[in-house]
């Protein structure tokens, strides 16, 4: 017989069970003795101790260790022939559950009878289901445990693995238990050093642990070993880019279009300022500066909370580049926002972007707006002005992701609410420069992405903590229609009175019709604790056009009620904004598509209907669409979500707090990672196998200190070749094309 190694097909453990092996194959995309080793329990149960289900879920997968009460046989016939049904009731911390196992013959059932006899301790699983007010089980499988006759081989704390149809845990611990007693060169990728210096076991003991505990301390040093081994690798990994994006060099933005030749245009620009720059501003400004100015390429991410004068800071980083010869290019994820920049950045600028035109200053340059809904004679106009050379400053949409839009010299790139573009999108763009050009990318609310790639460390991080002045604070509160529907009224009142007071309001739908999402809209999923989604309630979401006419004929009726969503013509939505933000509409019904940049003082309400349907973070930025003229903000959630759901407790998080920090970590929390070293933005799957970016913080800052070290004493990392090799696997991936092109 052949040795049996890592990288042996997993039929060679699994002798003749080849339904169970199919299962494994097809199902969980398992395929050799390594990856099978490696798919590691999501959580455990104590088989030693009867489980606490608590208040069960219908529909929800259910493993429990109860011990039977009951165990009795019954006949019924289906047609002329008997059937036999076995009926065990099992007693658990929480409540009684009944199960039933079917059988043709009545000897087959009277042996389960004796198998499940009162007294003994059973494990069980199925879908939990409620008849009348008994639990059950629907389609249960289990068996005994504990006794003289235990023959489970099964350990005290039970692995529970990630599942596909055909397997339950114990067949997988059974499999997995045999392939650790067969498999030889299994390669430790942490040298005896590394795991002496950490406190870590090694990984043929720690494989063993996590999958066969005895207890939660050899559990806790398992989890430990690969938790570290798994952020080793990743910022090793991480480093070896960094390191690489250095030597490949960028042009220094100094502020200077030629030798002893300075550019004027970021000194009369601050100069002409109406308002003083905040202390972080001013010294994150300063930063952006140093680094525009060094022959490597700066790659920074900017938060701040909505309204804490981020657009500042990266128009004066886009100033100076221009002042250095080159061009700056802004990417928003929306034609309003990109249209809503291109006016604010404008009008900031004065005759300093007007330049080419007449009344513009000396020095001006030229700031273009470039989208997918531009005419044709207007497109050739722009992309010529930004071939050239003239249009300093490039404001747009994914429109400038087109192989048709060329750089004379692409030296900045801005992107506004990053995690809007996927990773080929941004690569796109910086693909456009001759060399490296300088990145800087911002967002209002870390999302899950960013959060990660910040402890990460793939990004140098700087945070706008101060609010402007005239920022005012905002009240925000859940309406919760299941216990009260008819509070509806009350918020419609809500918003005449602000009206009524000369102020403005949003009303914001997760729909433009019927059930048609907009691209780009959430559509949140909540999880369990095991990662799994929970089936959303199924109702009609409020939609744009339903909710705009029926406020238009019944409670806002007299009011000037317009609606904007992003199916409309580029024309009418900037045509709708740009009367709402001049005072002649005084509710706007719209999508998501006033989440980020919109900037109207006047308005002071938002009402989010079927707000449980939005992320955190998203909820977060539409707040701050309000309280932003120096009046008092109110933000009213509405929701039919039960109280004590995961979608009502979301809701009031938000309402808890301002803090977009805070929240951004709750956001994280409840939605995970999503895929950190790949093209997905968020996501409820990650790619991390053992890691969690807030759990395991401490882990991935010891991890990366650990990395530097290594890579300063040994750069190729020939002192641990198995590591090299995992470091090597990664890069090759295509994990390795988003760390090239982020």
């Amino acid at each position: 017989m052949a040795a049996i190694t890592p990288d042996s097909p997993v039929a060679a453990v699994f002798g003749r069970s080849h339904k169970k092996r199919k299962a494994v194959e097809e199902g969980l995309g398992i395929r050799t003795v390594g990856e099978l080793l490696h798919h590691f329990p999501r959580r455990y149960v104590n088989a030693t101790e009867l489980s606490d289900v608590g208040r069960p879920v219908v529909g929800e997968q259910v493993t429990l260790v109860g011990e039977v009460v009951s165990s009795r046989v019954a006949q019924f016939f289906r047609g002329r022939k008997p059937q036999y049904r076995t009926e065990v009731k099992v007693r658990t911390l929480g409540p009684d559950f009944t199960v039933s196992f079917f059988s043709p013959y009545k000897g087959q059932a009277e042996s389960r009878e004796a198998e499940f006899s009162p007294g003994r301790r059973v494990v069980l699983t199925g879908k939990a289901k409620l008849f009348g007010r008994t639990w059950q089980l629907d389609q249960p499988h289990g068996f005994t445990i504990g006794g003289e006759d235990d023959t489970s081989g099964l350990s005290k704390l039970m692995p529970i693995y990630p599942l596909t149809s055909g397997l339950y845990s114990w067949d997988l611990q059974l499999v997995i238990r045999s392939a650790l007693d067969l498999v030889t060169d299994v390669r430790d990728l942490l040298t005896p050093a590394l795991r002496l210096r950490h406190g870590l076991i090694d990984t043929m003991t720690a494989l063993r642990w996590i999958h066969g505990p005895d207890d939660h301390e050899q559990l806790g040093a398992a989890r430990k070993r690969f938790r570290f081994e798994e952020a080793l690798v990743l910022q090793l990994v991480l480093a070896r880019r960094r390191a690489a994006l250095r030597e490949q060099g960028a042009q220094a933005r100094t502020g200077r279009r030629t030798t002893g030749e300075c550019g004027d245009l970021l000194a009369a620009f601050d100069a002409r300022l109406p308002f003083e720059l905040t202390k972080g501003q001013r010294e994150i400004g300063d930063l952006i500066e140093a680094e525009l100015g060094r022959p490597e390429p700066m790659n920074r991410l900017l938060q701040g909370e909505v309204g804490s004068g981020k657009t500042v800071v990266a128009l004066r980083a886009m100033l100076r580049t221009v002042d250095s010869g080159g061009q700056a290019v802004l990417l928003a994820p929306t034609e309003v926002l990109a249209q809503q920049h291109h006016r604010s950045i404008t009008a900031m600028l004065g005759d300093l972007g007007q330049g080419g035109m007449l009344g513009g200053a000396a020095d001006a340059t030229s700031v273009v707006l470039l989208t997918g809904s531009m005419g044709k004679t207007a497109r050739e106009a722009t992309l010529q002005q930004i071939a050239s050379g003239e249009a300093g400053i490039v404001i747009g949409t994914h429109a400038l992701l087109e192989q048709s839009v060329q750089f004379a010299d692409l030296g900045l790139v801005v992107v506004d609410e990053q995690h809007r573009f996927g990773v080929e999108q941004r690569a796109a763009l910086t693909d456009k420069a001759g060399t490296p050009p300088h990145v800087l990318v911002m967002t209002a609310t870390p999302i899950p992405r960013t959060v990660a790639m910040t402890v990460f460390g793939d990004l140098e991080t700087s945070v706008l903590a101060e609010l402007p002045a005239g920022r005012a604070p905002i009240q925000t509160n859940v309406v919760p229609l299941a216990e009260h529907p008819g509070w509806m009224t009350r918020v419609w009142q809500r918003v005449r009175e602000e009206v009524e007071k000369g102020h403005q309001a949003y009303v914001v739908c997760p729909r433009i019709s019927g059930d048609t999402q907009e691209e780009g809209e959430s559509d949140q999923v909540d999880l369990d604790d095991e990662g799994d989604e929970l089936a959303a309630p199924r109702k009609q979401l409020a939609a744009v056009e339903e909710v705009h006419a029926e406020l238009a004929a019944g409670a806002l009726q007299g009011l000037r009620v317009e609606m904007l969503h992003g199916r409309m013509p580029a024309d009418a939505k900037d045509a709708v904004m740009r009367a709402f933000a001049a005072g002649d509409v005084d509710v706007l019904v719209s999508t998501t598509v006033i989440e980020v940049g919109v900037d109207v003082h006047n308005a002071t309400t938002m009402v989010l209907l079927d707000a449980d349907r939005f992320g955190v973070s998203q909820l977060h930025q539409l707040r701050g669409r309000v309280g932003r003229g120096g009046l008092p903000g109110l933000c009213l959630l509405v929701s039919h979500a039960e109280a004590g759901s995961p979608a009502r407790e979301r809701l009031e998080a938000v309402a808890s707090t301002t803090d977009g920090f805070e929240l951004s970590r709750i956001d994280l929390e409840q939605r995970r990672e999503g895929d950190v070293l790949g093209a997905s933005q968020s996501g409820f799957r990650s790619s991390l196998v053992t890691l969690r970016v807030l759990r395991d913080e401490e882990t991935i800052v010891m991890a990366r200190h650990a990395a530097e070290e290594l890579l300063a004493d040994d750069p190729t990392l020939r002192s641990a070749p198995a590591l090299a090799q995992a470091v090597a696997e990664v890069e090759r991936s295509t994990a390795s094309d988003y760390l090239e092109k982020t």
